[in-house]
Parts: structure tokens; C-alpha cells; sequence
């Protein structure tokens, strides 16, 4: 994979996701929560039950279920072209947002349902991302 690319292809980093970014980097994925303690992702400015502004970043648990998948045969990003055939996974994470992701080492079965964990590959100095793989036994 080009690292390279896959850099230019995330979203710059803000001082609106900044605390997610690092978090990557040390190894946490971090969520939003509001005044109303639903944790949220991706950042948005406003809680959206409150509407209020306040909020803090806490790291989540890592863990998620594979809600959903389809593995890709098509090059439609560069960053990608050496990887294809490649599986792109929709998870849910067990506080309860979704995260569209990859999955690290997938088995040849996959079933909806499946228990995951967060794992992250460093893709740069200043990036990590956060990819999932399967909770064995």
C-alpha cells in the first residue's frame, strides 16, 4: 500500500479531530461525549440531543462487532491499486457508533456478528489508523 497516498486521502488533521488523531498515535480510539453521554463519532461540533458545544474525548473500549463487509476488486483510490482484491468492514463499536474500517489479517470466513478489536498501523510519522481484527477464541 502507498502510504503516501493514504495520507492524502485522510482528512486534514483539525482542531476539531485532533484528539482522535492522537489518540491513533498512542494506540486509543477516542470518541466525543456530550452533556447527554452519547458517545459520538465522527467529532461534531455540538451534541446532538443537547445541541450543546461542551464536550470531552475519551478513549473507547477497542472492541466492536463486524455489522457488515464487501471486499473491493475495483482500484477507485490510488493509495489502494497494489491491494486489490481488498476488504473494506462497516463495525459497530460496543459504545455504539459505526466506523467504516479494514480489517487487519482477515479470515478466509467472516461472519455478521463477529467479535473484533482495534488495532493500529502507524502510516506515518503523524498517522495512525485504526483497523479491526477478530477476537480469536
Amino acid at each position: 500500500m502507498d502510504n503516501q497516498k493514504l495520507v492524502e486521502m485522510l482528512p486534514p488533521v483539525t482542531d476539531a479531530n485532533r484528539d482522535f488523531w492522537e489518540g491513533t498515535l498512542a494506540g486509543e480510539l477516542r470518541l466525543q461525549y456530550g452533556d447527554s453521554g452519547t458517545p459520538r463519532y465522527p467529532e461534531s461540533p455540538v451534541d446532538p440531543v443537547t445541541l450543546d458545544a461542551d464536550f470531552e474525548w475519551r478513549a473507547a473500549s477497542g472492541r466492536a462487532t463486524l455489522w457488515s463487509w464487501i471486499v473491493m476488486h475495483q482500484k477507485y483510490f490510488p493509495a489502494f491499486a497494489g491491494e486489490v482484491p481488498y476488504l473494506v468492514a462497516f463495525v459497530q463499536l460496543e459504545e455504539g457508533p459505526y466506523l467504516m474500517t479494514t480489517l487487519a489479517d482477515p479470515p478466509e470466513h467472516l461472519e455478521c456478528g463477529m467479535p473484533l478489536e482495534v488495532v493500529f498501523e502507524q502510516i506515518s510519522e503523524d498517522r495512525a489508523i485504526p483497523k479491526f481484527k477478530v477476537v480469536s477464541g
